[in-house]
């Protein structure tokens, strides 16, 4: 089988990058050839170096979309039996769809949680357009597609796709090293960190967190927490965030500590208590996971798209308005330290029992296969009535 991957191919794409690149790599194991195309950027010298020995093709675009005179020639210049695109409304799913005008063979398309009520209402206009211009005829011509939940599974429905649908979710590894490193902030006696890592986009629940610090702030319920806020500014978000804390003088609660990626990372989460992710939309976020697989107890919203969770014990509910999220960290910084950690060891147990990346990549491979004529139909495929 050859594949070819369509992906952000750095780290300025996220989760996502993340996702794909731990997917690419188990599947390499079972795969004749897999390549992988992506976007150039700043990053790509250094990140391209993740993806090895899996090859990486980059291509520099340009525009709003990222247009590319280069993308067509490499979707021409290796023989493909199959390509799977990792996000949707940008130039790459244009270039898709005219390769399998051009060959009749099959595409499947993650959205990533693109095609949700929330991400559709933001930037409405644009993605209307592009819908109109190309998009929309990318994800009906589409042979599968791929969601990362049920709830992804019914947006996808609620858009009037009727393709099939595989649900099929994210991973995790297990962290192996019992290294314990020093914390990406200054480390503070008898504190304790609620973290945030991601990308500082609106869509992530930041503005209404912060709210809710506030209000606890003016309780003089904060105890001996703070909070770390790690990631890339989108938007001139992280601005806007700052200024809120200056106004309301939670700087003393609150800190930025930049993008932290590889050991930088693994130190955030090792030194943390808690993990929140306040977000209005997500397809599944690969931090949360990443959380859970420090033990780390997690609160979340049910936009994260994992019920598991909350099910298993394993995180905190809250939703996007502040006065909600104020009321709920209370409640669980109250909560004893045993009681706090039983719910991260909850967490570590679900992603060992559901999230891992073997069992994942074995049902993409077996979602491949019945794509292509060569297996049958994997039983998590949904045909629509």
């Amino acid at each position: 089988m050859n594949l070819v991957t369509l992906s952000g191919i750095t780290r300025n794409s996220g989760g996502v990058f993340y996702a794909v690149n731990s997917l690419c790599r188990v599947m390499k194991q079972h795969i004749s050839t897999i390549n992988v195309i992506g976007r150039y950027d700043r990053l790509s010298k250094n990140d391209i170096d993740f993806w090895d020995p899996i090859p990486v093709h980059p291509y520099k675009s340009f525009g709003p979309i990222k247009s590319s005179f280069q993308l067509r020639g490499l979707l021409n210049q290796f023989p493909v039996d199959l390509i799977h695109l990792h996000g949707i409304w940008l130039n790459d799913q244009r270039a898709c769809l005219h390769w399998q005008k051009r060959t009749g063979k099959p595409v499947i398309i993650s959205p990533h949680g693109m095609l949700d009520s929330w991400a559709l209402e933001n930037s409405f206009w644009k993605k209307k357009l592009i819908g109109k211009l190309f998009a929309n005829r990318s994800l009906t011509n589409a042979n599968c597609i791929h969601a990362l939940c049920k709830s992804e599974a019914d947006s996808i429905r609620a858009y009037g796709l009727k393709n099939p649908i595989v649900i099929i979710p994210n991973g995790i590894d297990i962290p192996k090293s019992n290294e314990t490193l020093l914390p990406p902030w200054k480390a503070k006696k008898n504190t304790k960190t609620l973290l945030f890592i991601g990308r500082l986009h609106p869509k992530k629940g930041l503005n209404e967190m912060l709210e809710a610090i506030n209000l606890l702030k003016q309780e003089d319920s904060l105890g001996n927490w703070e909070i770390k806020i790690a990631g890339w500014s989108q938007l001139k978000h992280e601005q806007e965030l700052k200024n809120f804390c200056l106004r309301n003088s939670l700087n003393r609660f609150v800190e930025f500590i930049g993008p932290v990626f590889d050991g930088k990372k693994v130190a955030a989460f090792q030194n943390a208590d808690a993990f929140i992710l306040p977000s209005h939309s997500e397809g599944l976020p690969m931090t949360i996971l990443e959380a859970w697989s420090y033990r780390l107890p997690v609160i979340m919203t049910s936009y994260c798209n994992l019920p598991e969770g909350f099910d298993a014990n394993a995180a905190v509910h809250i939703n996007t308005d502040p006065k909600n999220i104020a009321s709920q960290l209370k409640s669980f910084f109250n909560l004893s330290v045993c009681e706090q950690k039983r719910i991260g060891v909850n967490g570590l147990e679900l992603v060992k029992t559901h999230f891992t990346w073997d069992k994942i990549a074995n049902d993409m491979i077996a979602t491949y296969k019945w794509i292509l004529d060569k297996g049958p139909k994997p039983e998590f495929v949904i045909e629509d009535k």
